[in-house]
Formats: C-alpha cells, sequence, structure tokens
C-alpha cells in the first residue's frame, strides 16, 4: 500500500534507537523527510546515516538535529531547524524515553519534576510550537506514543502510569480543538517490545525480585496472546499509516501496538 507521504515533511523525536528510530525509518520508506533528535550527537548521527542509507530509493532527506526535549530552548531550536530545512511540518511524532522504575515511595519531588519535563511538557512545547507549521500546510498529524501503562498500569512505573496518562489527556483534548484545522491527534500505546527500555525495566525487576533478566522476560512473553515481543518496526509500520492520508478519519485515539497484552475492551 502506497501511504502517499512522498513530500511530506516529518519530525520524530528521541529517534537516535528504539521506537523512534523505528519510526523515522518508516516514515522514510514512504517518501517523507524526516529530521530526528536526540541528546546523544553520537548516536543521533549513526541513526541518521542508517535511516538515510535505508531510504535512499525515496529521495526522503533525513536531518539530524541534537536536542534535549526537557528544556524549552532546545525545543525552539528544534523546530526551528526542522522547518527552515523543510519549509514547513505535515507530522510531529513526539517521543521520549521512559523515567526511572521505582514504587511510589522511593520517588523524590526531584524525580517528579524533571519526569514531568521530560515526558509532559516536551509534548505540550512541541505541540505547540509545531501547530501554527500545520496550520499554514492545512493540516497535519500528531502522534504521541505512550505506553500500554495508560490502560493497564505496569507495576513499578509510577512515574510512566501517571504522566503517560496526562499526555493521553491532552492528546484527546486537543484532538477535540484541532480538528477544525485538519491537525488529526493519536496516541500510539506500545506494548513490550524488543528494544533496550525493556531490557532495562527486565534488570529492574529482576533486581527488586532476586531473580535474572532472562526468568523475567520469559514471564513477560508468557502474558502476550502472541507470545512473543514486538518488534520495532511493527510499530514504527502503525506510525507511519496514523501518519499518512490513508488514516484521515482517525483522531483522538489511543492504539495499541501489544500483541494483545492489554486486556480491556476499550
Amino acid at each position: 500500500m502506497d501511504l502517499r507521504l512522498t513530500g511530506k515533511s516529518a519530525l520524530v523525536c528521541a529517534a537516535s534507537k528504539g521506537l523512534g528510530k523505528a519510526s523515522a525509518m518508516a516514515l522514510a520508506a514512504e517518501g517523507a523527510s524526516v529530521a530526528i533528535c536526540a541528546r546523544d550527537a553520537r548516536t543521533l548521527d549513526a541513526a541518521a546515516a542508517e535511516i538515510g542509507r535505508a531510504a535512499a530509493a525515496t529521495g526522503a532527506r533525513i536531518v539530524a538535529i541534537q536536542a534535549d526535549l526537557s528544556k524549552a530552548a532546545d525545543i525552539e531550536r528544534l523546530l526551528a531547524g526542522t522547518t527552515d530545512v523543510f519549509g514547513g511540518l505535515d507530522i510531529l511524532v513526539t517521543n521520549t524515553g521512559g523515567p526511572k522504575s521505582a514504587p511510589f515511595i522511593a520517588l523524590t519531588d526531584e524525580d517528579w519534576i524533571s519526569s514531568i519535563e521530560s515526558m509532559l511538557l516536551s509534548v505540550v512545547r512541541l505541540v505547540r510550537g509545531a501547530v501554527p507549521h500545520m496550520r499554514q500546510r492545512g493540516g497535519g498529524r500528531i502522534i504521541n506514543v505512550t505506553s500500554i501503562s495508560v490502560k493497564q498500569p505496569i507495576d513499578g512505573l509510577v512515574l510512566s502510569n501517571s504522566l503517560r496518562a496526562a499526555v493521553t489527556g491532552l492528546s484527546r483534548t486537543l484532538a477535540n480543538e484541532l480538528a477544525r484545522d485538519n491537525i488529526l491527534v493519536n496516541c500510539v500505546a506500545p506494548g513490550f517490545t524488543a528494544t533496550d527500555r525493556v531490557v532495562e525495566l527486565a534488570d529492574a525487576v529482576a533486581a527488586r525480585e532476586g531473580t535474572t533478566r532472562d526468568a523475567v522476560q520469559r514471564r513477560t512473553e508468557s502474558m502476550i496472546p502472541l507470545g512473543r515481543m514486538g518488534t520495532p518496526e511493527e510499530f514504527g509500520a502503525v506510525v507511519a499509516f496514523l501518519a499518512s492520508p490513508r488514516a484521515s478519519y482517525v483522531t483522538g485515539t489511543t492504539v495499541q501496538v501489544d500483541g494483545g497484552f492489554v486486556k480491556s475492551l476499550l
């Protein structure tokens, strides 16, 4: 299926690895020009080169901009750099690394404040800066990467459970407010996917329980109806679809990419 993304411009955040990188790769493979950001310049440049090679046949342009999404000035610079190069912005994929894993009582005010800055205020600032450019284009797509924890909280991830849910509430509200501008707003909620983050969480659980990473991962996979973890590429494909004109009547929703892990009806 041609997703008709050739000529579109996208910004994908935290895209030096994992789900962000896979999302950028999927968009570029469909012909969209993509700006990617991350804090570490070395891994960011390597990811940009890899995405560029994979999407060379489409003519997509790949731009790497170093940025820390917890800093307002970096977000402003990131948006300015993206729109200067591409002449506008059609697609925004917000994404951040997950916060620390810990029980509620072990978290300090500083833990909460830093997580709010990176996970919630980053989305607020990115969207606020992107909307004027999308309005100039006559529409756009905002896709916020959240987590299955917004539907089924995950033990030991109180920061993520709380702040991903806040992003979901923000997204649903924005979908109503921005629909008149033909700006569609959705969330994509990854389940357990084969990324560095999932390994990090398995290690944290193993340390708390006195077991091994492999034992934790086997237990997790046993709870997934498909019997395995997802791949970043499977996640990226859903992001590319939602970013495309093929998803022109989808807004205000959360799409789970979780192999059936979440048991709720909605």
